[in-house]
């Protein structure tokens, strides 16, 4: 199943990121696809907004990983840009088959880790303030999701 948004400015990015974030799940995994600059980290600041995080939400280029513990959920941002092969030593499986959500910026760089049950947003920029997302669910639990996305009023 598979569901495209567009969002105008970079609130409408952080409003759809917490909406969708309302309906996560345990052990969720999201990739998010896009180029440089195109609102991978501003969305991950909007689904923490969604789950109630109020830690302060940064891109974990250097650190690859960044962890927010909250209940119910815990959040596992994940930049894999930098990596390849690393990752098994690293330990991030653990974080993707854990009880979490993740959400992990450049994912084909560590693919083999990634669940056949993921939602898959790519984003490509069409103005310096315009965004197109498009979802992509892989598995029953992602379509779920897709359901969901349908509902969302962009204001």
């Amino acid at each position: 199943m598979e569901h495209t948004l567009i969002t105008r400015k970079e609130g409408q990015t952080l409003a759809l990121a917490s909406f969708l974030a309302t309906f996560a799940y345990s052990s969720l995994v999201i990739t998010l696809k896009g180029p440089l600059g195109s609102g991978k980290t501003t969305f991950v600041k909007g689904f923490a907004k969604g789950l109630n995080i109020t830690e302060r939400v940064i891109s974990p280029t250097f650190n690859i990983l960044k962890c927010y513990f909250y209940e119910p959920l815990s959040l596992y941002h994940i930049d894999a840009y930098r990596l390849e092969d690393e990752f098994i030593e690293l330990g991030l499986e653990e974080y993707i088959e854990g009880d979490g959500v993740t959400l992990i910026e450049w994912p084909d760089y560590i693919k083999e880790l990634i669940h056949t049950n993921h939602l898959s947003i790519e984003i490509e920029v069409l103005t310096p303030l315009s965004r197109q997302f498009t979802f992509k669910a892989y598995g029953e639990q992602a379509n779920y999701l897709i359901t969901k996305l349908q509902g969302f009023k962009n204001v």
